[in-house]
């Protein structure tokens, strides 16, 4: 998670909308029961805009690269940095080009690796997503990210399985992380939703109560209304950015929780707010996008039987 600017903010700066589910969701959706469902009282993000800094960066990078006598070593991580900070700002193609360039002069870069990984899951390539991941891992068997970015890919190639593994050594480096928890639980659901439950309750018990994503495994649990929980999505917050950054996440989860009652109404709601957050660097943004294409898939298949 990034570190948080010293920006205070008011609540007065954020409306609180009622949004019914029925004026955001497609006529695809029409098949859904419960048409009148809505997503509840809630805070709306301020899309974080691109930061000048993100601008500059990229032109500086640019100038280097182009008019530098450098070597190959050099220039492999200069085009790394600018992929990074393309993928910052949402230019996922520009991103990957430069990814690429950076693996043909130097094929032992991890990070780039592992980025193209997460570009090609995005892209439900999931195939060479897996080959990237393998790579990163074979180079860094350390590189715990590799394995959570590797888990993702296999949760939404449909190996739930072989996720859960990743996702277990993902959250061995760290086991009082509510996200590497709340991964191993969306991951093992599909294999046994009762021994799944039950994990997820033992290992909240690690995880402090200061921690806010741990209402969101106190929802999952159903110790906690989603009523309450997007109630205190606000609190100790003290920036504008911080607070765009937390509703990215709990929009995410809020979505994947919707999908656990089978409301898609909602799901697709959540995860459309969640994008709308422009939040790009997050894990949650990311896959906000996947989750739609996938249910639209979903809902395009049910309609042509």
């Amino acid at each position: 998670m990034r570190l948080l600017p010293n920006i205070q903010f008011s609540k007065t700066l954020f409306s609180k909308v009622l949004l019914v589910s029925g004026l955001l969701i497609t006529q695809a959706c029409s098949t859904n029961t419960n048409p009148q469902s809505a997503i509840g009282d809630l805070i709306i993000a301020e899309p974080i805009e691109i930061s000048y800094k993100n601008e500059i960066a990229l032109a500086r990078l640019t100038q280097v690269l182009l008019r530098a006598e450098i070597s190959d070593g050099q220039r492999a991580e200069l085009y790394y940095q600018r992929g990074v900070e393309y993928d910052k700002v949402g230019l996922r193609a520009l991103a990957r080009f430069d990814f690429n360039q950076a693996l043909s002069l130097k094929p032992d870069m991890v990070d780039a690796y592992n980025f193209l990984g997460i570009h090609f899951t995005q892209l439900q390539e999931f195939n060479q997503a897996y080959d990237a991941f393998d790579s990163a891992i074979e180079l860094a068997p350390d590189h715990e990210f590799a394995f959570l970015n590797r888990g993702i890919a296999l949760y939404y190639g449909g190996r739930p399985n072989l996720a859960s593994a990743d996702f277990e050594t993902f959250r061995q480096y760290q086991q009082n992380d509510p996200y590497r928890v709340l991964w191993q639980y969306l991951s093992d659901l599909e294999i046994n939703k009762e021994k799944a439950t039950s994990d997820l309750r033992l290992n909240a018990e690690l995880i402090s109560e200061s921690v806010w994503a741990k209402n969101v495994i106190k929802l999952y649990l159903g110790e906690m209304s989603q009523n309450t929980f997007i109630s205190l999505l606000a609190d100790n917050v003290n920036s504008n950015v911080g607070l765009t950054e937390r509703l990215c996440e709990a929009y995410f989860y809020l979505g994947k929780y919707s999908q656990m009652q089978g409301d898609n109404y909602a799901a697709l709601n959540f995860f459309k707010l969640a994008l709308s957050t422009n939040v790009y660097e997050f894990v949650e943004h990311r896959y906000a996008k996947l989750e739609l294409d996938l249910m639209r898939q979903t809902i395009q298949q049910s309609s042509a039987l």
